[in-house]
């Protein structure tokens, strides 16, 4: 029998209970949201990140900002920064997405039009890409790179028409233009008008001496001539002055058909394999040849 004075310790009630589990869980709340980061301390991040090539942190912690703060304005910037960073991963149809969310709230940004239609070229989607150009356009009709790419985009889907106005438009507005002229000459290998088109890369080279893209595109000039041996000393002057740091995959590619044409199969194909190590993002392993004559 229980004595009536003793005084037994009572069981917690699970209401208690309860509450005082509560009270922890609001405790750790208030804690961890001290701890955690804000949506300018995701954004510094991502700018640390970027400075140090890292790509995939850059973009998690975009995301993270973009979910904290869905409403903020400024997250037309930030949808612009991460598809740029998605592209730059190959990450196309994300960059797309990133892209398109952006333009949704400023429709009439040019720096964001301009973002998606090089992303569509790199998608091999030209038409797109010219109606992100032609839009661009609308709201600036000087602008001479939109009219650049517009007009080699142009070239790409066979409307010489349209690139011939879009190229001697930039030339009007800017008599001195390298673009419009390479794309004159362009045009011109185009239309087999190749005496014309070799008249503008003496022309430029004589006063661009280090362009590597005109030595480049001279190159392409003589292959479609039938004068490798010329062909050839133009690509290898181009890949010089690009330099080891930054190699351009497009000028091996140029290199393999020259090859290809000198019957010299082995380095066609060293070529190629060389322009698909820089096209995945590598370096390719062995040192560039001192000859290739």
């Amino acid at each position: 029998m229980k004595n009536k004075f003793t005084h037994e310790r009572p069981e917690p009630s699970r209401a208690r209970v309860g509450m005082f589990f509560l009270m922890i869980l609001l405790l750790l709340s208030v804690c961890g949201s001290a701890k955690s980061q804000t949506y300018e301390e995701f954004i510094d991040l991502s700018f640390k990140y970027l400075n140090e090539n890292n790509l995939p942190a850059a973009e998690t912690v975009l995301k993270k900002a973009m979910r904290l703060q869905p409403d903020n304005p400024l997250n037309v910037l930030l949808l612009s920064n991460l598809g740029t960073i998605q592209f730059r991963q190959k990450k196309y149809d994300d960059a797309l997405v990133s892209y398109t969310a952006a333009l949704a709230q400023a429709p009439k940004n040019t720096a964001l039009l301009t973002n998606r239609a090089e992303l569509f070229t790199a998608m091999n989607q030209p038409e797109n890409a010219i109606t992100d150009y032609t839009a661009i356009l609308l709201i600036n009709d000087k602008d001479e790179n939109a009219l650049y790419r517009r007009g080699l985009l142009y070239l790409q889907v066979k409307n010489e028409g349209a690139a011939q106005t879009d190229l001697e438009r930039i030339i009007e507005l800017n008599p001195q233009t390298l673009e419009g002229r390479i794309g004159i000459a362009s045009l011109c290998k185009m239309r087999k008008e190749f005496d014309e088109a070799e008249i503008i890369y003496f022309d430029l080279l004589d006063k661009y001496p280090d362009h590597s893209d005109l030595y480049a595109g001279r190159a392409e000039l003589y292959i479609l001539m039938n004068r490798p041996g010329k062909a050839l000393s133009d690509i290898n002057q181009a890949i010089r002055l690009q330099g080891e740091n930054n190699p351009n995959p497009y000028f091996y590619i140029i290199r393999s058909k020259i090859k290809e044409m000198q019957y010299e199969r082995k380095a066609a194909e060293e070529d190629k394999a060389k322009a698909e190590q820089l096209l995945r993002g590598e370096q390719p392993q062995e040192k560039e040849p001192s000859e290739q004559k």
